[in-house]
């Protein structure tokens, strides 16, 4: 399993992660936008078209994932822990175990992008986001 650091942003996430990517002499991994066109299972707010779904950028062995988000964050919720799983079991295992006494805010799902995934806040306020690729479990996003 591997960390990431999932950042939420009011609208400047590629030009944050495009500033941390020069500054930290990255690449950029992968970025989506957010279309009318998607059926990602909400309304796409006319503001929202053309902003970044979904960015990661590595440096070394580290990598940084971000997105704009559709409702406006704050500074106490605009980041998660993401982990990256090589297995089903394991993600179901570890998300069932810390969402003892917290929240579930999205359930284990599979989504369009080919994972499963959920997201909880734990009992201490931290937002954790849980991932697996069903096609290819040994590749992180």
């Amino acid at each position: 399993m591997k960390l990431v650091p999932y950042l939420a942003f009011n609208g400047q996430c590629e030009e944050a992660l495009g500033f941390y990517r020069e500054c930290l002499g990255g690449t950029v991994e992968n970025i989506s936008y957010y279309s009318k066109d998607q059926d990602i299972g909400m309304e796409i707010p006319d503001h929202m078209v053309g902003k970044a779904m979904h960015m990661s950028i590595r440096f070394g062995d580290n990598a940084i994932m971000g997105s704009d988000h559709i409702d406006t964050v704050s500074e106490d919720t605009n980041i998660s822990l993401s982990i990256d799983f090589a297995g089903v079991d394991e993600l179901e295992q570890v998300f069932d175990a810390m969402s003892a006494g917290g929240e579930v805010t999205m359930p284990l799902q599979d989504t369009f992008w080919g994972s499963r995934f959920g997201m909880i806040t734990d009992k201490f306020g931290i937002n954790w986001m849980f991932n697996c690729h069903l096609n290819t479990p040994d590749q992180p996003s």
